[in-house]
């Protein structure tokens, strides 16, 4: 007898059945409550873009953008008016923004005015538009209809818990 116990180790388990691998994977849950959308650097999109989430763009969109808040890499463009709760551009922008809270950074190409509540502006950022502050910003109010969705459905879901 060994120092620890039995000399025989326990069983390997059984390898996975023929079934069991034909099983596809399961989807991904809560798509449609997930904290941000990330449009890639090699995705180029054409038409009007509208979200009611956060979303993070490194290519391409040629068309109107309405979001929650947006992060915009340095390397994208965006041909188009954008209108947001938050902005952070860092990339090239084509059309007018609207935005609660506007920051621009160094790496900033803006062709268009600019409507914010609060702003800031890095040292070196390009900008051949107008600003022009605003007391508050009117944003499509489905921007904020998400969190009231999310709620309700959880809401929904705790009464099946017990």
């Amino acid at each position: 007898m060994s120092m620890f116990g039995s000399r025989h180790s326990p069983p390997p388990p059984p390898p996975p059945t023929r079934a069991a691998a034909l099983v596809p994977p399961a989807p991904a849950t809560g798509a449609r409550h997930t904290p941000f959308s990330l449009i890639g650097g090699d995705v180029v999109v054409t038409g009007n873009l509208s979200a009611t989430v956060d979303i993070h763009i490194d290519g391409r969109i040629d068309g109107d953008l309405t979001c929650a808040s947006l992060v915009q890499g340095a390397e994208s463009v965006i041909c188009g008016n954008i209108v947001a709760k938050a902005a952070r551009i860092a990339g090239q922008v084509e059309g007018s923004i609207t935005a609660d809270n506007l920051v621009i950074e160094r790496s900033a190409r803006i062709f268009g005015d600019c409507r914010y509540g609060t702003l800031a502006v890095e040292n070196g950022a390009q900008v051949e538009g107008r600003f022009s502050a605003q007391s508050t910003i009117v944003v499509p109010p489905e921007l904020a209809a998400p969190e009231e969705d999310y709620v309700d459905e959880i809401e929904g879901e705790e009464r099946y818990v017990d």
